[in-house]
C-alpha cells in the first residue's frame, strides 16, 4: 500500500498587528519585492491595519506565516500591497484565495474596483496577476513624490 499525501492544511485569517515580526520576515525572502524604510516599519503597518481592520490578510500553514496582503481602501478603491506566498507553498492556491479573501471584504465596504502595483522584474508575481485575470494597465502613468528622503525603495533578490 502506498503513502498517502499529507494535503496541507492552510487557514487564511485577517491580518494582525502581532503578526508583523512573521510577515516583514517573509517580505525578505521574496524576490524581486520592495521594501520601504518607513511604509513598511512596525508603526506603519500597525497604523494600516488599524485603518483597515478586515481587509489585510495572512496564510498560515504547517505553524508559520506563509503568505500575506496588505489590503485597504480609500472608500472608493480597494488597493493590494505586498501579495506574496513564501517560494516552497506557491502553486497551492494559497495567493488565489488570500485575494478572493481582500476582495470578498472589499465588496462588503461596498468597494468595486482594486488596483496593485507589481514591479517589473517580480517574474512570480506579474505571472500570478495574468494567470487569475487581472488586467495590466498600459493607458496610464503612475506617479510618485516620495514626502521623506529616508523612505527608500530597498528591493529584494538584487544585487546591491
Amino acid at each position: 500500500m502506498t503513502e498517502k499525501k499529507k494535503l496541507l492544511e492552510v487557514r487564511i485569517i485577517p491580518m494582525t498587528p502581532e503578526d508583523y515580526d512573521e510577515v516583514h520576515a517573509l517580505w525578505l525572502t521574496i524576490r524581486g519585492f520592495g521594501i520601504r524604510a518607513l511604509d513598511d516599519s512596525r508603526e506603519d503597518i500597525e497604523r494600516f491595519i488599524q485603518r483597515n481592520p478586515t481587509t489585510s490578510v495572512v496564510a498560515r500553514a504547517d505553524g508559520k506565516i506563509v503568505g500575506s496582503i496588505l489590503c485597504g481602501s480609500d472608500g472608493r478603491q480597494g488597493a493590494l500591497y505586498h501579495v506574496c506566498v513564501a517560494k516552497e507553498y506557491r502553486r497551492k492556491g494559497i495567493g488565489t484565495r488570500m485575494v478572493g479573501f481582500c476582495m470578498h471584504q472589499l465588496r462588503i465596504m461596498g468597494i468595486n474596483k482594486v488596483a496593485l502595483i507589481a514591479f517589473t522584474n517580480n517574474d512570480a508575481g506579474n505571472a500570478f496577476w495574468n494567470q487569475i485575470g487581472w488586467e495590466r494597465k498600459t493607458n496610464v502613468n503612475y506617479y510618485e513624490f516620495v514626502l521623506n528622503e529616508k523612505n527608500i525603495t530597498r528591493f529584494i533578490g538584487e544585487e546591491e
